[in-house]
């Protein structure tokens, strides 16, 4: 198939033309909007705990309801956007977030919290595989590589502001408020939608839908190796990295006495080092071996695991070790997630929804799974996130040099 070219456009591009700046941005705006809704309420936990009066074990299984939800709305948006195409369905997963932040703001109690979380988790996993779905339709090879690392690198300022976004809303208003900033971001992504994404799946393209076909299909790509082995490459790495989310506050504020607006600047500088590593790898498309550039990523995470660990057994986690690992932990992510979806991508090319729903059923499901097994622990012990990190990446480096063997064509 040939690269077709990333490059400005007026507006959103039809099969076959250049991508657009907008339409790349809107695509960002679409996958950005899990961390804000994730990130911008975890300052808020204790608040909402003595609000609706639950335990924070019960909160934080909001958290796991969303990453559900996440995994779930992937697993039906990408097979119902092959069959239907991409701009009606990717309209109305957005308008169903928006009832569902609305929900979540107006939440009475936690069980309805739950429910309003996992809506608007589903509806943003549908969402977020489409807009990914919508790149892979217009792009392939290098130009593909380079325009997934764009999103996911400009993607990551998200989670840089979202925790102090949180913070700064919370000290004047309740926890609630920042539902109300998702729901008024929401109804801005809708005009952007509307305005700015083109159907990039014509109707000779697409497959035919339901569970039955969604299951061949699942079958076809999973039974490829390399898609396979990027899959668990992405997959395994958000062992850590909801290991990290769900427990560093409790790593870095409870153990070594950080403040809150510490830890959200921590917070931040370590999203910003992911954001700016996977713009270096965007830029690093076609000029460095994309395999080359995901090992390095995964070795360095890697070793950051290993340290934390040793410092979580022996060294009682001392502050600047925690900061320091959880620092090249992030940066080491930038360097290969969006490059392994971008290669999984590039091995299915027949089955772009397909292939991309099913890595975000892998990738949110195992992130819904490792949140809630980090804090096994308690408050007082980084070992099982520590634990998680490195065994996360160890199966990570499995994927990529054992089973994903072939060289790079990106």
């Amino acid at each position: 198939m040939k690269p077709r070219t990333v490059a400005a456009a007026p507006l959103g591009a039809a099969p076959g033309q250049p991508i657009s700046a907008a339409l790349i941005a809107t695509v960002i705006f679409v996958t950005a909007i899990a961390p804000l809704a994730t990130d911008m309420y975890i300052p808020a936990f204790p608040d909402v705990a003595r609000d609706l009066a639950t335990s924070a074990t019960a909160v934080q299984l909001t958290l796991t309801t969303f990453f559900v939800g996440m995994a779930l709305g992937q697993l039906v948006g990408g097979p119902v956007s092959d069959q239907r195409g991409r701009r009606k369905p990717l309209l109305a997963a957005t308008i169903v977030m928006l009832m569902a932040s609305i929900a979540c703001a107006l939440a009475p109690n936690i069980t309805f919290m739950a429910v309003a979380r996992f809506l608007q988790g589903f509806a943003g996993g549908w969402a977020m595989v489409i807009g990914r779905s919508v790149i892979v339709d217009l792009a392939s090879g290098t130009q593909l590589v380079r325009a997934l690392n764009i999103v996911q690198g400009v993607g990551g300022i998200a989670p840089i502001a979202a925790p102090l976004l949180g913070g700064i809303i919370l000290q004047f208003s309740t926890w609630r408020a920042p539902f109300w900033v998702i729901g008024l971001l929401v109804v801005l992504m809708i005009v952007a939608t509307y305005f700015l994404v083109p159907e990039s799946l014509p109707p000779e393209r697409r497959h035919a839908g339901g569970l039955q076909a969604f299951a061949r299909d699942a079958g076809q790509v999973l039974s490829n190796r390399d898609y396979l082995g990027y899959v668990l490459v992405a997959a395994a790495a958000m062992v850590g990295l909801f290991a990290y989310v769900a427990t560093s506050s409790f790593v870095l504020r409870t153990i070594n006495g950080l403040s809150p607006l510490g830890y959200s600047i921590d917070f931040a500088a370590n999203a910003a080092g992911m954001t700016v590593t996977a713009l270096l790898a965007a830029r690093l498309a076609g000029r460095a071996d994309t395999r080359r550039v995901i090992l390095l990523g995964q070795l360095i995470a890697l070793a950051a695991g290993v340290a934390m660990l040793a410092g979580a057994l022996w060294f009682e986690t001392p502050l600047v070790l925690s900061m320091v690992c959880f620092f090249a932990f992030m940066c080491a992510l930038g360097l290969f997630w969006g490059n392994a979806g971008a290669l999984a991508a590039d091995a299915v090319p027949d089955h772009p929804g397909t292939g991309s729903a099913v890595l975000g059923l892998l990738q949110w499901g195992t992130a819904g799974v490792a949140a809630p097994i980090a804090g096994l622990g308690g408050e007082h012990t980084a070992v099982p996130m520590a634990l998680m990190m490195t065994i996360g990446m160890l199966v990570s480096v499995f994927g990529l040099l054992v089973v994903a063997r072939s060289s790079s064509t990106a």
